[in-house]
């Protein structure tokens, strides 16, 4: 049966956000859009994609400061660290270039050329480098080879993506088809393809622990859970707009939506559905985010504008 959810919650005060700010650390004279993070645990660095910018912005989270800026790329959109070969790796638009970078002084280490909008970067469990591209595929690279591995033909350009560890499916954002593409990770063979009857599906994420695939869309705006074993809807919600990022916070039972409307929407789940919890306020455009389970905070990335410079605000999870 399917729950829908009617969102009417109004933005809360700060006391009784389920997200309390704790610090703003500013990214230096970054104009644009800022597209997705990654992280470097090992060294408590989260890496920026600065698309606007041209540039990659390297934070420490423990020191809440800018260690430096990657200059001189073409659009950066995803960005991915792989702890083995201690690579960070870059994919830009503008040229379809995956560049590398070494984990610790971040000098260049070569390039894979992927053709054209090299776009989402996730690096899986076994160390694997997967990233979205051109009009239609999921390359495998390799970072220590620098060359790419394996192409998994898709029929748009994917968006978000996400990785069943348990399996090795990969369920894939084809919002120009209106699409999710689920995906054989070894063979790269397409399994299924469920139909979406809301437009503007970018941001994806698996609740692992009740087997789920979580999808956000654009137009309209709103939340929508399925489950990972066939698609079959299992709820829905009103979100907050311009969706781009959604994370599921497996210690409180919980999700987390960045909205480029200026808001991060908190859903509870409770049983099969997923409950408005509260909108929390952010500023216009900051709609990427990454929520670190190892450390226990949100990070949203706002650009530049009225509310002030651009910055990643940190954001701890209460209680």
């Amino acid at each position: 049966m399917l729950v829908v959810l009617a969102s009417t919650a109004a933005p809360v005060r700060s006391a009784e956000a389920p997200l309390q700010l704790e610090a703003k650390i500013l990214l230096g004279d970054v104009r644009g859009r800022i597209d997705h993070l990654a992280i470097d645990l090992k060294r408590q660095r989260l890496f920026v994609a600065e698309l606007g910018n041209d540039s990659v912005g390297v934070v420490d989270l423990a020191a809440h400061s800018l260690v430096r800026t990657i200059t001189g790329l073409s659009e950066p959109q995803g960005v991915g660290y792989e702890p083995s070969t201690d690579t960070l790796l870059v994919a830009n638009a503008r040229d379809g270039l995956v560049k590398l970078f070494e984990g610790n002084t971040y000098k260049p280490t070569g390039q894979i050329e992927l053709g054209s909008d090299a776009d989402n970067v996730r690096v899986d469990p076994t160390g694997r480098v997967i990233v979205g591209y051109g009009d239609g595929g999921l390359a495998v690279v390799d970072p220590s080879r620098r060359s790419k591995a394996q192409t998994m033909p898709l029929k748009a350009h994917p968006e978000s993506f996400r990785i069943d560890a348990n399996t090795g499916r990969i369920f894939v954002n084809l919002p120009d088809t209106h699409a999710v593409a689920v995906v054989d990770g070894t063979s790269g063979k397409l399994l299924a393809s469920w139909p979406m009857d809301k437009g503007g599906n970018f941001a994806m994420a698996l609740d692992r622990d009740r087997s789920r695939v979580l999808v956000a869309f654009r137009r309209p705006p709103g939340l929508a859970v399925f489950s990972m074993a066939d698609g079959k809807s299992i709820a829905s919600a009103e979100t907050c707009g311009d969706v781009d990022d959604l994370f599921v916070d497996a210690k409180r039972e919980r999700v987390y939506l960045s909205c480029g409307a200026g808001f991060v929407d908190v859903f509870e789940t409770t049983g099969p559905t997923y409950r408005h919890l509260a909108r929390v306020p952010t500023s216009t455009g900051a709609r990427t985010s990454l929520f670190v389970p190892e450390m226990d905070r949100l990070l949203v990335a706002a650009r530049a504008g009225f509310a002030g410079p651009a910055a990643i605000w940190v954001f701890k999870p209460m209680p």
